[in-house]
C-alpha cells in the first residue's frame, strides 16, 4: 500500500506500511527532537535485526475470548492502523507472527485477558490485534517485562457499542528499549478506556492514538510514569476527531527524580471540520522531585470547526508543594514520610482507576519502591 498524506497536522503528515517512505530520523525533526536516537540502538534506521532471545508472548485469556497466533497475511492485521513513523513501519514490515485476541459479538469477558511480553535480551518486532465485536465487553492487560530491544504495533478495534478497558504496563529491566504504537479505532457508541503505566526501561517511547469511524465514540486515555536517573520515558498521544458527537479525555501524570531523568509528553488533539459536537480535554502534570530532572510537556489542540461542545488542555511541571510538606511536618510527620504522602496523593486518584486489583497493588508497590529508592 502506498503513502497516505495527512496535511492537516504537521506532526502526523504521512502514513505508510513501508519504512522506505519515511526518512531516517536525524533528531532535527519535530517528532524526533526529544528522543535520544543513539539510545534506540538501530531501531530507527533499520540496522537492528531481529535475533534470538527476543520477546516471548504468553496469553492468559478469559473463557469467552478467542486467541490466535497468525501470519502476516491475516486480513485482520494492519486493517485499523497504518504506521505513521519509521520505527512503526519497520516493526510492521518485519514481524513474523501476530497475536490476535477476539471478543465475540455481545460476549462479556468474565475475567481480564492478560498478555505477557517477556524480553529475553535480544532484538524483536511484534504485532498485536485486540478486536471487540459489536456490544462486547472486555478488560485486557499488556504486561511488558524482562530485557529487549523491542518495537511493536498494537491495534485495538472496538466495535459498535462495545467497551474495551486496557492496562498497558511497561515494567522492563533497566537496559530495555521499547518503541510502541497503540492505535484504537472506535465504532459507533464504542467506549475505550486506556491506562498506561511506564516505570521500567532505559528508553521507552509509547505513542497511543485514537480514531473514530462513527458518532458516539468515547475515549479515556490515562497514564502514569515514574522516571529515574538516566531514564528517558516518552509518551506521544494523538486523538483524531473526524466524526460528530464523540468524546475524549486525556490525563497523564509523571514524577521524576535523579540526574538526567527525562520525561516527554506530547498531546495532539485534532478536531476536523466534520467533527461537530466534539467534547475533548487533555491534561499533563509533572512532579520534579530532584534537581537534574527534566520534563518536556507539549499539548497541541487543532480545531477546524466552530461547533464543539468543549475543547481544552492544561500542562504544568513543578516541584513538590512546600506548603503541603510543611502542613504535614507541623503535625509531627517526618519529612520523608510527608514527601511520600504528597506523592501518593498526586498519583492516588489515577491508580484507583486501574481495573485489575492485583495490578493496582503492583503499581502502588512499584511507586513506593521508587520513593524508597
Amino acid at each position: 500500500m502506498g503513502l497516505e498524506t495527512k496535511p492537516l497536522s504537521t506532526l502526523h503528515e504521512k502514513a505508510s506500511y513501508d519504512p522506505a517512505d519515511f526518512d531516517v530520523p536525524t533528531g532535527r525533526e519535530e517528532e524526533w527532537r526529544f528522543t535520544p536516537l543513539s539510545r534506540l540502538k538501530g531501531l530507527h534506521d533499520g540496522s537492528a535485526v531481529a535475533s534470538g532471545g527476543g520477546v516471548a508472548v504468553s496469553v492468559e485469556a478469559a473463557p469467552e475470548v478467542v486467541v490466535e497466533t497468525v501470519g502476516r497475511d491475516d486480513q485482520r492485521v494492519g486493517k485499523a492502523y497504518v504506521p505513521t513513523d519509521r520505527i512503526s513501519a519497520q516493526a510492521y514490515a518485519v514481524f513474523e507472527k501476530a497475536t490476535v485476541v477476539t471478543v465475540p459479538r455481545e460476549a462479556v469477558a468474565s475475567t481480564p485477558t492478560v498478555l505477557t511480553f517477556t524480553g529475553g535480551g535480544g532484538v524483536a518486532y511484534g504485532h498485536t490485534v485486540i478486536k471487540l465485536e459489536a456490544m462486547a465487553e472486555a478488560v485486557v492487560v499488556l504486561d511488558h517485562r524482562g530485557s529487549a530491544l523491542y518495537a511493536d504495533n498494537v491495534e485495538f478495534v472496538v466495535g459498535d457499542g462495545a467497551t474495551l478497558k486496557v492496562v498497558s504496563l511497561q515494567d522492563w529491566a533497566d537496559d530495555a528499549v521499547h518503541v510502541s504504537h497503540h492505535h484504537a479505532q472506535l465504532g459507533k457508541d464504542a467506549t475505550f478506556r486506556s491506562f498506561v503505566v511506564t516505570l521500567g526501561g532505559d528508553l521507552v517511547r509509547l505513542s497511543p492514538s485514537v480514531s473514530y469511524t462513527a458518532p458516539g465514540g468515547d475515549a479515556d486515555l490515562t497514564g502514569l510514569y515514574f522516571v529515574d536517573a538516566g531514564q528517558h520515558l516518552e509518551h506521544r498521544l494523538l486523538v483524531d476527531h473526524s466524526q460528530p458527537n464523540c468524546r475524549s479525555n486525556v490525563v497523564y501524570k509523571g514524577a521524576l527524580q535523579g540526574e538526567q531523568a527525562h520525561a516527554v509528553w506530547i498531546g495532539d488533539v485534532i478536531i476536523r471540520v466534520e467533527a461537530e459536537g466534539t467534547d475533548t480535554y487533555e491534561l499533563n502534570r509533572n512532579l520534579l522531585l530532584t534537581d537534574g530532572a527534566r520534563a518536556d510537556s507539549v499539548p497541541n489542540l487543532e480545531i477546524l470547526t466552530g461547533e464543539v461542545a468543549g475543547a481544552g488542555h492544561a500542562s504544568a511541571s513543578g516541584r513538590l508543594d512546600d506548603e503541603h510538606i510543611f502542613y504535614l511536618q507541623a503535625r509531627g510527620i517526618p519529612f520523608e514520610e510527608a514527601r511520600r504522602l504528597v506523592i501518593r496523593g498526586f498519583f492516588g486518584q489515577l491508580i484507583e482507576k486501574i481495573e485489575v486489583e492485583e495490578l493496582r497493588e503492583r503499581v502502588m508497590a512499584k511507586v513506593e519502591a521508587e520513593l524508597a529508592g
